[in-house]
């Protein structure tokens, strides 16, 4: 996929926003395209039909050119960091709480 966008010239392209699509849009900003993030409820509403990569493909090209569309913010590297610490904690917290009988009251 590299080789493709590094031949192209700059030009706008349009990402369902997803855990990879960040660090996509770092690369693909680096090489001086405009990347635009799009979240997939608001993909949805474009999508023509049922589900398939070529629809989503449309609904995306669709969607990008909207200009009152809004659009995700590219996390840094470290803003990502950040996120999946939290998530994982979140995570371990849940498991950890889960099934622990809650006491009320005394047992006396």
């Amino acid at each position: 996929m590299l080789p493709l966008f590094s031949k192209l010239s700059p030009c706008l392209i349009g990402v369902e926003a997803c855990g990879t699509a960040h660090y996509w849009a770092r690369i693909l900003a680096a090489m001086g395209h405009e990347v635009r993030l799009i979240p997939p409820s608001y993909v949805k509403a474009y999508v023509k039909g049922g589900k398939s990569d070529a629809l989503d493909a449309e609904a995306i090209c669709e969607a990008v050119q909207r200009p009152t569309m809004r659009f995700v913010p590219v996390k840094m590297i470290e803003q990502q960091s950040i996120l999946m610490t939290h998530r994982a904690r979140s995570l371990l917290v849940r498991q950890r709480t889960e099934g622990e009988p809650c006491f009320r009251g005394s047992a006396g």
